[in-house]
């Protein structure tokens, strides 16, 4: 990944029109805004399901806030990662250059909101992390590898859960409770958070 990475003109799917809505309303003010991703799953026999570690990555497709260009491929952003902001202003997980508009973009993982998601969040959207945006929204997640879980009886800790591109389920067996266990038809969505 290139923090020069260009961001690529995309047309908006019907799919994501109403979050495009939601989440530009917010953003014409200083481009700054607190983006939320929520995550839903089927979870069997299994709870605390999270990033695994400090250098896990979340791979994300961004759009600039200033002229709604979109990054062609995944780009990732990690706790173990950062970058300087143009002036001295501190650090972000991601610093890129929007190569249409010229403007200096940034994501930053705020780590005090990373939060499991449990059995008893079954079926639901819950808020897993949020990331200071600065003049970039985030628009597509994709799961992939570095996820832990545990057994919800057994305790049994599950590390390395990886989800294949394109693939929104995972299972293993628990041999301690003699059952199987996974992770069932992840989803993901965006939501604007109070700042």
């Amino acid at each position: 990944m290139s923090v020069n990475d260009s961001i690529i003109k995309r047309p908006v799917p019907e799919s994501q029109k109403g979050l495009q809505a939601t989440l530009t309303k917010g953003s014409l003010s200083g481009h700054k805004q607190k983006i939320g991703l929520q995550l839903k799953a089927d979870l069997e026999n299994l709870t605390n399901l999270r990033p695994d570690g400090d250098d896990f990555r979340w791979y994300i497709r961004l759009r600039c806030s200033n002229c709604s260009e979109e990054t062609k491929e995944f780009q990732y952003i990690s706790l173990a990662e950062n970058a300087p902001l143009k002036g001295g202003r501190g650090h972000a997980s991601l610093v890129l250059k929007c190569k249409l508009c010229g403007r200096e973009n940034s994501i930053d993982i705020m780590r005090d909101s990373i939060q499991p998601y449990n059995d008893e969040d079954n079926g639901r959207f819950k808020t897993v992390v949020a990331f200071d945006c600065r003049g970039v929204e985030p628009i597509d997640f994709s799961a992939r590898a570095g996820f832990a879980a545990d057994g919800v009886d057994s305790g049994t800790p599950f590390t390395d859960i990886a989800f294949n591109e394109g693939d929104d389920d995972w299972s293993e067996y628990d041999t301690k409770s003699n059952c199987p266990v996974g992770v069932f038809s992840i989803e993901h969505k965006f939501i604007s958070m109070k700042k």
